[in-house]
């Protein structure tokens, strides 16, 4: 069997039922952009660990499809993680006799640039939007204050808003992506179970969700001038424009869950409690993504440990 027919059959028969629908579509991608162009047409007992290792190479050199460059190390790990897990399933299948990939040397993973706003940036952002006559543009402030994501953010219903309880659920996100050529949005479940999530709201948030409902006519939070949900490239560029009349430096809308996070951190809540707010799988994972937030605090308890050489 040629490697493209497996690779079909692997993602639709195993892959399909184990993974959520937006990791599905990365996987599709991944496979008919990268992987069949190039290895499609092998047998899979002939996927030698040579073979292997230069389409790695080959895809780290020029593997942009529109820039003919090299793509990051980080990609081309997603790729070939696509490849691995296929390639595994054949050999549990007894398909082949022995997985090459596990020979393939990989690159360095990457350290992603954790980007957050200065206090004065998230003031200044802040300040506006409590000022503007948009109810959608509270939806960043309540960002910067829940650490949401912008998919989660964007699938907020009223139902998710308990009022008696002053809770936020988290249990559902939306994500645009192209389907048979078409762009489409997507309601799915949330990036993983952990991100199933109850975010307690303080009262200043429950005021101003208090005041967007009463002229509400939709069931979404933030909505369209239709009462449809909005679609999440246009929110990002209305945050965009908000960034630049403001002459704040333009960064990515996830920079504003990263400032949520340090915030939170620089203000001495604790490491557990963060986690579980952002719906991260561990607090490891917290720990390691926002250390350099944490290099005040540890400043302020090594200057504590210095004084007691002062005393007499």
């Amino acid at each position: 069997m040629k490697l493209h027919e497996w690779l079909d059959t692997w993602l639709n028969k195993y892959a399909k039922l184990s993974i959520k629908q937006r990791t599905y579509l990365q996987y599709k991608e991944s496979i008919e952009k990268h992987i069949n162009p190039i290895l499609g047409d092998y047998e899979l007992t002939k996927l030698s660990a040579n073979v292997l290792q230069e389409f790695v190479i080959q895809k780290l050199e020029r593997g942009n499809l529109k820039t003919g460059k090299g793509l990051s190390s980080n990609s081309v790990i997603g790729i070939v993680g696509v490849l691995k897990q296929a390639l595994h399933q054949a050999l549990v299948l007894e398909m082949i006799t022995k997985d090459n990939s596990n020979l393939i040397k990989m690159p360095t993973v990457q350290e992603k640039l954790i980007e957050a706003f200065e206090i004065e940036e998230q003031n200044k952002v802040v300040d506006y939007c409590m000022a503007s006559k948009k109810p959608n543009h509270f939806g960043i402030v309540l960002c910067f204050y829940t650490g949401l994501r912008i998919g989660e953010l964007l699938a907020l219903t009223w139902n998710d808003i308990d009022f008696d309880r002053k809770t936020m659920s988290i249990n559902k996100s939306v994500f645009y992506t192209k389907i048979n050529g078409k762009y489409e949005t997507v309601i799915d479940t949330p990036k993983t179970k952990h991100s199933i999530r109850v975010i307690p709201l303080p009262k200043q948030i429950l005021d101003k969700l208090k005041e967007i409902k009463k002229s509400s006519k939709s069931k979404y939070v933030f909505t369209t001038r239709d009462n449809k949900m909005v679609n999440v490239r246009t929110y990002q560029r209305t945050f965009e424009r908000i960034l630049k009349k403001l002459n704040i430096n333009v960064k990515n809308f996830h920079a504003l869950r990263h400032t949520f996070a340090t915030r939170a951190i620089e203000m001495g809540m604790d490491v557990k409690t963060v986690s579980e707010i952002l719906g991260h799988n561990s607090p490891v994972i917290t720990l390691n993504r926002y250390s350099h937030s944490l290099m005040s605090y540890k400043t302020e308890m090594m200057a504590k440990m210095g004084k007691m050489l002062e005393r007499k």
